[in-house]
């Protein structure tokens, strides 16, 4: 990808003041006064604002983009073709619907993932199911009982509904959500570890997206980290003589889009459940992928779930819900009740809560897994599409598009799970692809992102849906 350039000021936030020519007094050959004349006259046949404003394909934006805005690109336009003395006013309204089709391009939009990558963070993570959006619709266009008991007629609490789905399915005592993993570790380290010691692996000590590192987020936190073991290797006796009075937590780490092979140990969770109870240390594991169903049923191993760490005992498990789980952006907390109350009662919760939007996308998303009909969830129905489709699918786009073959891939999870593990696909191939023709698929409305790789671009069937195979097709052709 090309780095992003600055933007002028005036190509965007204020109207820009386009100095018109200066014409200097003086005499004048004929042959200038009638090139000055020819140029006078372009400038003048420029249509007025209010009736490009008018024009079908220039108003049709007003809706998406407002008045103010369409107009401020109106103005712009108009002024550059002044400044250039009325030569390209042919092209007026072509000019102005590209521009505001870049405004459009510089806000949130649906994209057409071809990279592979199922849980692909600068895509959004987790596609929501539809059932799960129409949840959220009804309750974000009307009032709804987020907070209030209808039966004692009297506030209730906002996490009771998706506590009681979450606890049924991970089997945890108790639950607490909040708006992002990040945060529900934050909320766990502020609540019982600050001016404390947390005791980590070593090796556990990752880098988290965006360059968060989880030192610096325990120093923010107050806690004074306390490393054991070695890069690769670590035992329970480095856990129990780094004990200490001032000890609060015992922590495990997802190891996040990494995985250490070879010559390595690491402390099972059960034998440091064991250690925190002897010592009367709560053990607390950030999951952070939160897989709630075994994901061999879909080909793919080693990925621990949620209920597998409740099962083995730990204190606290906090996980996300826009990974493995398929839901929105969230940070749940699952454990003993006794430690769950205490992150309730953090005053610091207020400011780590989520919206009612929120909270009915990810109650319907856990009614999927409370019904084991796990393909509702669009992750799940990606990771169940047969091989035999997407190459059928493959040979369709062959016949439709010039140039364009068919090549086995492989498809990844993304999003910090099962960084080793591959999934089976086919992409759509076109060889010889220049980074034009990536700038134009990402330039088509809507954008269409695949990769590039050794001059050939990939298209992955598996993250792009049969319906999308039309505009995909379109977008392709020369």
């Amino acid at each position: 990808m090309s780095a992003t350039s600055r933007t002028p000021q005036s190509t965007r936030c204020s109207p820009s003041i386009w100095p018109r020519p200066k014409i200097r007094e003086g005499r004048r050959s004929v042959a200038a006064q009638n090139q000055i004349d020819t140029s006078n006259d372009a400038r003048q046949r420029l249509p007025a604002v209010h009736r490009l404003l008018s024009e079908r394909r220039i108003a049709a934006f007003e809706a998406i983009l407002g008045r103010e805005c369409v107009k401020r690109q109106v103005n712009e336009v108009l002024g550059k073709a002044r400044h250039e003395d009325g030569r390209d006013g042919g092209r007026l309204i072509d000019s102005i619907v590209a521009r505001l089709e870049s405004c459009l391009r510089e806000g949130l939009i649906g994209v057409v993932n071809g990279t592979g990558i199922l849980l692909h963070t600068n895509l959004g993570r987790a596609p929501l199911a539809g059932e799960a959006f129409d949840a959220a619709r009804a309750l974000a266009t009307g009032y709804c009982n987020i907070e209030y008991d209808l039966e004692a007629g009297a506030r209730g609490s906002r996490y009771a509904r998706v506590g009681a789905l979450l606890v049924e399915i991970t089997g945890a005592q108790d639950s607490l959500l909040v708006n992002n993993c990040a945060a529900a570790v934050l909320l766990i380290l502020d609540t019982f570890a600050k001016r404390r010691e947390v005791i980590v692996s070593r090796g556990q000590l990752v880098e988290i997206g965006g360059g968060f590192r989880l030192p610096e987020i325990f120093e923010r936190c107050g806690a004074t980290l306390v490393e054991v073991g070695t890069a690769n290797k670590v035992y329970v006796k480095d856990f129990e003589r780094a004990l200490s009075t001032r000890t609060g937590l015992l922590f495990r780490s997802h190891l996040s889009n990494f995985a250490v092979r070879g010559f390595v140990e690491e402390v099972p969770p059960a034998a440091l459940v064991a250690l925190g109870a002897r010592a009367g240390v709560a053990v607390v594991e950030d999951l952070g992928t939160g897989a709630l169903v075994d994901l061999q049923r879909f080909g793919l191993r080693g990925e621990r779930t949620v209920q597998q760490a409740v099962q083995e005992g730990l204190d606290l498990v906090a996980f996300s819900g826009d990974k493995l789980l398929g839901g929105p952006q969230a940070g749940i907390i699952v454990g003993k009740r006794a430690l769950v109350a205490r992150l309730r009662a953090n005053p610091l919760l207020r400011a780590l809560r989520v919206d009612k939007v929120t909270l009915a996308l990810l109650v319907q998303t856990l009614r999927v897994y409370a019904t084991q009909e796990y393909t509702k969830l669009p992750l799940f129905a990606m990771l169940a599409t047969p091989l035999d489709d997407l190459r059928k699918r493959a040979a369709e786009y062959c016949a439709r598009v010039p140039g364009a073959r068919a090549a086995r891939v492989q498809s990844c999870l993304g999003g910090g799970t099962l960084p080793d593990a591959s999934i089976d696909s086919y992409a759509v191939q076109i060889d010889d692809a220049r980074a034009e023709l990536a700038v134009r698929l990402r330039a088509h409305s809507p954008p269409i992102v695949g990769r590039i790789e050794d001059g050939k671009l990939f298209l992955d069937l598996r993250t792009i849906s049969p319906a999308e195979d039309v505009v995909v097709m379109r977008a392709l052709q020369p």
